[in-house]
């Protein structure tokens, strides 16, 4: 019946408007460092059986296909590209880019994620007030190990395997302040976002596991440049203009189903 098209259709609305507000996101998110653009997965929804494939009738000759109508789509869940995102040069010395696999691991509430611990492709370090290396984000979350910096050194670096160099006045070579590592997970699709370009640990992810930098698995340190945006502002242009006319033709079906309620009401007349 029309019933049935109109909800159908409106179950599609609904979940177009969701990619709709994906596909916005990670636009908005096109200048963000270490962002990882998400798409929307859908599935379709319980099917009223009509008629079942198989049957026999008088004769014994059997049906070769059922009669199934569907009841419409929903949102299976968003899914995360983690693809690497362009290096861009960075202006501060402890900018950091992730050559291949790995999240920097840095200091968050205990309440936040598993053991206070949350992780980031985002490697726009800076100090703060205590010499410490830091997010530069609004909360200025620590880099984990904590790494300190003297308070005399006259500059500092960081190599391709995370040691963190700084070159301290009378000193002929430079001294190693910290070790960077790198953390990598069995399914970082599973990974729960949690703003300020974090994720956390959940069960879907499974647990860290951490290594050095250019050791096996793990990617290495481009230091003094930074990860960008993966987003493809052309290809989420596409999706947007799809998304548009996949909502309009969902818009006509109701409208037609609409109008069929409407010519049966006045069967009577």
């Amino acid at each position: 019946m029309a019933v049935i098209a109109m909800q159908s259709a409106a179950s599609g609305l609904k979940a177009l408007n969701t990619r709709l507000d994906v596909t916005a996101n990670n636009l908005a998110n096109v200048n963000t460092e270490g962002f990882k653009a998400s798409r929307v997965n859908f599935e379709d929804l319980l099917y009223i059986e009509k008629a079942q494939p198989g049957t026999e009738n008088a004769n014994g000759d059997q049906r070769p296909t059922g009669l199934y109508v569907g009841l419409g789509v929903r949102e299976s869940g968003t899914q995360q590209d983690f693809s690497q995102g362009p290096p861009i040069p960075g202006n501060s010395p402890l900018d950091m880019y992730i050559e291949g696999k790995g999240f920097f691991q840095v200091q968050v509430e205990s309440d936040t994620g598993q053991g206070g611990i949350a992780y980031t492709r985002a490697g726009n370090f800076v100090l703060n007030a205590d010499n410490e290396v830091v997010l530069a984000n609004s909360d200025g979350r620590r880099l984990q190990p904590t790494v300190t910096i003297s308070a005399d050194a006259e500059s500092f670096s960081v190599s391709a395997n995370g040691e963190i160099l700084e070159v301290i006045p009378g000193q002929a070579q430079p001294s190693v302040a910290g070790q960077v590592e790198l953390a990598i997970f069995i399914n970082e699709t599973g990974l729960t976002q949690i703003g300020g370009n974090l994720w956390v640990e959940s069960a879907a992810s499974g647990t860290p596991i951490t290594g050095e930098p250019g050791s096996e698995n793990f990617g290495s340190i481009l230091g003094g440049s930074l990860e960008g945006s993966n987003v493809d502002p052309a290809v989420e242009l596409i999706e947007l203009i799809r998304t548009q006319r996949a909502f309009e033709m969902n818009s006509q079906s109701i409208q037609a189903a609409d109008e069929t309620l409407q010519s049966i009401s006045q069967l009577r007349r």
